[in-house]
């Protein structure tokens, strides 16, 4: 007689780890990143909102009504739009060599992308006012000039846009590529059409978040900038100055501004990114 030997039932694991996947969140997990993100962000802008209200409503528009703070925050905006423009530009290309180029040298490439987010911003300064400050090797001086603070704030911000593109060019279908090009398109039109659609909320993105990291820049931009009023003087370097003269409540409201216009900004362009991907979706 044949002997049938029984295989012990197994535990069945997949059902576990499907109710460990649709167990909800963690009450405990919850708290701890409430509590922490309360300590690290709420708390410090409930503060300094608080601080720029010190004075009530008309102290706090006449702090940001003032000429020189406005001028501050004109410049500010202006030379910020100005960066994220050459970042979205420049930012996409180094991020399409990146991923669909290859040549020697490119992890290098690839790793100084990410120097300014380990460099000290005041070492960028210093190195961009000896190279085009009074003793430039170059033969151009721009310090105390709104070139200068364009060139410091685009070294600052140059990897949000290449590291949001990126991760996103890599997964883009190649397939729809290769169809058109069959098809007769133009590399352009390959671009325009199947491409950078696909590219887009993440430009939008990574534009968004080297607008704002500019706005609120100071180190890159002490030394190379001038700080001279109504000309070179960045609205981080005017909250300084505020500081130094004894009136944090107007450096208060300043700040106050520059968190509401970049908060306004990264807001519009959430929607826009969102409203993007959504269209791109009903497409595929």
């Amino acid at each position: 007689m044949t002997e049938i030997s029984v295989a012990a039932p197994q535990p069945d694991t997949s059902r576990r780890r499907f109710r460990w996947g649709r167990a909800g969140t963690n009450p405990v997990g919850l708290g701890v990143a409430t509590l922490w993100l309360s300590i690290i962000v709420l708390l410090p802008l409930a503060a300094i909102v608080g601080k720029s209200f010190d004075n009530g409503w008309s102290g706090f528009w006449s702090a940001i009504s003032a000429k020189n703070a406005v001028e501050a925050l004109l410049i500010t905006v202006w030379v910020s739009i100005v960066v994220a423009l050459i970042n979205v530009v420049m930012g996409t290309v180094v991020a399409w060599v990146l991923v669909r180029d290859d040549f020697p040298g490119k992890s290098i490439v690839n790793a100084i992308i990410d120097l300014p987010f380990a460099l000290p911003t005041i070492v960028a300064s210093l190195v961009l006012l000896s190279l085009y400050g009074p003793n430039t090797p170059i033969g151009i001086q721009l310090n105390a000039t709104q070139p200068a603070l364009v060139i410091a704030l685009t070294f600052v911000t140059l990897p949000f846009v290449v590291r949001q593109v990126q991760p996103v060019l890599i997964e883009v279908d190649r397939d729809a590529e290769e169809a058109g090009a069959s098809l007769g398109a133009s590399n352009w039109t390959i671009w325009r059409r199947i491409v950078f659609p696909s590219l887009l909320p993440a430009v939008l993105t990574g534009g968004g978040l080297a607008f704002t990291r500019a706005i609120g820049e100071f180190g890159s931009v002490v030394l190379i900038g001038g700080n001279v009023p109504g000309k070179t003087q960045v609205a981080s370097q005017y909250i300084q100055q505020q500081i130094e003269v004894d009136a944090p409540v107007d450096a208060a409201a300043i700040s106050v501004v520059l968190l509401l216009i970049a908060f306004v900004v990264l807001l519009i362009l959430r929607i826009a990114g969102s409203r993007q991907s959504r269209r791109e979706d009903k497409n595929r």
